[in-house]
């Protein structure tokens, strides 16, 4: 596995020491420079101090947890962040996913995967920056989803959403009344090298339809049995 080109900063928070001098370890061999935090408040800090390109953040944390971590990162920055749960329960990566992780990884982990997950969401952060792009916005009816200050607005009003819901919904805007299978939006919204299963889709589904449940009746979000979803509207 060849050397980063480029040196990014990675924020490792978990509260064994142990855990995180190997991943140090895997991290600064492949070229990397990593930061260690071993609680919520230090964690913070550092994000602040330090600035780094990714955050690796364990959940279970002393003094802040790792949601409430994420929570207070997430008011000023969208910086990468990948979850890691010892639990592996569905409720901890859906918590996670809700609250703007970009992936979750479960405890005991290899650290060679770390690294390889590592790279793919920085990859795909990468390709997301803007370089002089035209505006990404799509209106319909009562909504508009711009992706170039990620604004979701509804009703006139701005609604909070983590920005997969928000890619996920322009996705499928850009493409009124066009059927997806789960696969062929993972593949689309959260990359090919997107480590996840096809029930992410369901849950940001779910959420985005709490979000716009009743606002217009031009358009909707449906699912369409056995093969997966599209945004329909009236022809």
């Amino acid at each position: 596995m060849a050397a980063a080109t480029v040196t990014s900063k990675i924020l490792v928070v978990d509260d064994d020491s142990n855990i995180c001098e190997l991943l140090r370890i895997y991290l600064e061999k492949e070229g990397f420079q990593a930061v260690l935090a071993h609680d919520g408040e230090s964690a913070v800090s550092a994000f602040k101090e330090q600035a780094p390109d990714l955050i690796l953040l364990d959940v279970m944390l002393p003094v802040l947890d790792g949601w409430q971590v994420c929570r207070e990162i997430r008011k000023s920055s969208q910086v990468p962040i990948i979850m890691l749960t010892a639990k592996g329960e569905v409720f901890d990566k859906v918590l996670g996913l809700e609250l703007g992780a970009d992936d979750y990884v479960t405890k005991p982990f290899d650290a060679k995967e770390i690294v390889a997950r590592i790279k793919a969401v920085l990859r795909r952060t990468a390709e997301k920056e803007p370089q002089s792009e035209p505006l990404k916005e799509v209106r319909f009816d009562q909504l508009s989803v711009n992706l170039t200050n990620y604004e979701l607005r509804v009703n006139g009003k701005k609604v909070d959403a983590p920005p997969k819901e928000m890619e996920l919904l322009y996705y499928l805007a850009s493409n009124p009344n066009r059927v997806f299978t789960r696969n062929q939006l993972l593949d689309e919204v959260w990359g090919f090298d997107y480590y996840g299963d096809s029930r992410t889709i369901d849950v940001h589904v779910k959420r985005l339809r709490e979000k716009l449940e009743g606002v217009s009746e031009k358009w909707s979000l449906q699912t369409v049995w056995s093969v997966g979803y599209k945004f329909a509207t009236e022809e």
